[in-house]
C-alpha cells in the first residue's frame, strides 16, 4: 500500500527546450526535486564509485544486477546510476502503484526527460496528467477501425513481399526485421513509398534512436548525441512544411491522421505538436516492435510444436501467401498468446522510469518527493508466484481462465493505466500480419545447440542478429 504525504506541487510542462540542459534539472526548473543528496541515507543500496556510481555494472548486465541488489536489499533499493540517485521498486504491486497512479504521485515526463527530452521533446510519453490526457484523446483518432483496416493492407503488401525474399535464405532476422519495421513505417506512418527519401527518414530515426542511448549526453560533433539531433533536425525541416499540405489532402496514413486531428474544442494541435508526436511514435513503434518480432520469432524457432499450432490457426483465416483480413485479425488468438508469451519472456522495455512528485510510502520505506524511481517488467513477468515455471515459453498462460485471477500488474508490456501503449492494437496487428507470411508458407529452422546471447539494454536485441532460415513448406 501507499500512501501520499505531500500536496502535490508539479508545474506545468515547459514549451520552450533551447539547449543540452533541457535532460537535466537546472534546465527545467519545474521538474521536483529532492530535498537534499541525502533524503534517501535511509533507504538500503548502494552509491558505488565516485561520479560514476554503479552505472558501469548496471549496463554489464541489468537483470544479474537486479538480481544481486534484490537479494541483498529486498525489492526497494538505493542505486546511484547515471548521474543521480534513484531507487527501484519491484513487485506487481509496485507496478500497479507507479502505472495506475491513482494519486498522480508519478511525472513520466519527468521520469523519461533526462533520457528523451533532447531528442523526442514533447512526445506523448514525456507528458504528465491533463496534457497527456488531452494529447492522447486527439492522436487516437489514428487508431480508428477505418485508418486501421488502411494499415492492414499497407502491412500485408510490404511484409508479403519482404517475407518472399527471405524463403530458403539464412538471414539475420533483427537486422531484417529493422529494416522491413523501417519501410513499413515509411508506407504506413507516413504514406510515402520506399526509395530514397524514406531511406534518409529512416537514418535520420536509426540516428536518433542511438543517440538516445549514448553515452556523451551533450550534441558535440561526431557523437551519437550530435549526429541525433542532426537527425531531430532533418526530420522537423521534413515534417513541418508538410502538415499544412496533409490537412489538405485528407490521406489516410498516420501522419494525416494526426495533422487532421483536434481537440475536444474542435482546435486542431498545432505544427509543432504534430511534428513532435510524429517523431515519438514513430521511435517508440520501431524500436520495440523490432525487438519483440525478434523475440517472437526466436521463441517459435525453439517451440517448433507451437509453429504447427499457430499455422493451422492462420490458416482457417486466409490461404498461405495472401493477404489476411483485417476483420479476421481478432480471431487469431493462438497467434496473440504466443505473442504475449514472448513479451513476458523479453519485455521490449524492461524498466520504467518516473519521478515523485509526492512523497510517498512503499514497502515499509517512506519515499521524498523528488525521487526518481523506476519498476522492472522483467522482473515481474518472471516471478514464479505469478508465473509457475516461469522461463518455460507456454502461450497457454494467456486463456481467459489463466488470466482471470493473476495480479492485473504481473504483465505490463505495453504499460498501464493512463499511460498505456497508445499503438498497442497496431502492434498486434503487424505481428500477427507478419506471422500468417511467414508461417503460412515457411518453417523457421535454427542451427541445432544455437542460443544466442540478448544485449539487454536499452531495448533487448539479439547480439548476433539472430541467425534463422525460413524453409519454404
Amino acid at each position: 500500500m501507499a500512501t501520499v504525504l505531500a500536496p502535490d506541487t508539479h508545474a506545468p510542462q515547459r514549451e520552450m527546450f533551447p539547449d543540452h540542459t533541457i535532460q537535466r534539472d537546472s534546465g527545467n526548473p519545474h521538474w521536483t526535486r529532492l530535498s537534499s543528496s541525502s533524503a534517501l541515507d535511509h533507504i538500503p543500496g548502494e552509491d558505488g564509485l565516485p561520479v560514476v556510481g554503479v552505472t558501469f555494472r548496471m549496463l554489464a548486465d541489468p537483470e544479474k544486477f537486479g538480481r544481486e541488489m534484490r537479494d541483498k536489499y529486498g525489492p526497494v533499493y538505493r542505486t546511484n546510476a547515471f548521474g543521480r540517485r534513484q531507487v527501484a521498486l519491484f513487485g506487481a504491486d509496485a507496478n500497479e502503484l507507479v502505472l495506475f497512479d491513482r494519486d498522480k504521485v508519478f511525472s513520466s515526463e519527468q521520469g523519461w526527460g533526462p533520457v528523451l527530452n533532447l531528442l523526442f521533446p514533447r512526445g506523448l510519453m514525456l507528458m504528465d496528467f491533463d496534457h497527456h490526457r488531452a494529447d492522447r484523446r486527439a492522436l487516437s483518432i489514428a487508431f480508428k477501425p477505418a485508418p486501421m483496416r488502411h494499415y492492414a493492407e499497407a502491412l500485408n503488401e510490404g511484409i508479403g513481399v519482404r517475407v518472399l525474399e527471405w524463403s530458403n535464405k539464412d538471414i539475420s532476422f533483427y537486422t531484417e526485421i529493422k529494416k522491413l519495421t523501417l519501410d513499413l513505417a515509411a508506407t504506413s506512418f507516413l504514406g510515402i513509398p520506399w526509395g530514397p527519401e524514406a531511406d534518409k527518414i529512416n537514418t535520420a530515426f536509426v540516428d536518433m534512436v542511438q543517440a538516445s542511448i549514448g553515452v556523451v549526453r551533450r550534441p558535440l560533433p561526431f557523437t551519437k548525441m550530435g549526429k541525433g539531433v542532426a537527425g531531430r533536425k532533418f526530420l522537423v525541416d521534413y515534417f513541418t512544411p508538410e502538415v499544412k499540405k496533409r490537412r489538405e489532402q485528407q490521406g489516410p496514413d498516420m501522419f494525416s491522421q494526426f495533422c487532421r486531428a483536434t481537440r475536444d474544442d474542435g482546435s486542431l494541435l498545432t505544427t509543432d505538436e504534430v511534428v513532435d508526436h510524429m517523431n515519438f511514435l514513430m521511435m517508440a513503434a520501431h524500436d520495440t516492435i523490432t525487438s519483440s518480432a525478434s523475440s517472437l520469432i526466436w521463441l517459435l524457432a525453439k517451440n517448433p510444436e507451437w509453429q504447427d499450432k499457430i499455422r493451422a490457426e492462420l490458416l482457417e483465416h486466409a490461404p498461405a501467401g495472401a493477404p489476411m483480413p483485417y476483420d479476421a485479425l481478432p480471431n487469431l488468438e493462438l497467434t496473440e498468446m504466443a505473442f504475449k508469451e514472448a513479451l513476458r519472456l523479453i519485455p521490449p522495455v524492461p524498466s520504467t522510469p518516473r519521478r515523485a512528485l509526492k512523497a510517498f510510502e512503499f514497502g515499509g520505506y517512506r519515499i521524498p518527493a523528488g525521487t526518481p524511481v523506476s519498476i522492472s517488467s522483467s522482473y515481474t513477468h518472471k516471478q514464479e508466484e505469478h508465473w509457475p515455471d516461469p522461463l518455460r515459453f507456454d502461450p497457454m498462460r494467456f486463456t481467459p481462465e489463466a488470466t482471470r485471477n493473476r495480479h492485473k500488474y504481473a504483465w505490463v508490456p505495453f504499460g498501464g493505466g493512463a499511460h498505456m501503449c497508445l499503438g498497442l492494437h497496431f502492434a498486434y496487428m503487424q505481428i500477427k500480419v507478419l506471422l500468417h507470411h511467414i508461417l503460412s508458407q515457411h518453417r523457421i529452422v535454427i542451427e541445432p545447440g544455437y542460443n544466442p546471447a540478448w544485449q539487454a539494454w536499452p531495448i533487448p536485441q539479439p547480439k548476433d542478429g539472430l541467425k534463422v532460415r525460413f524453409e519454404k513448406i
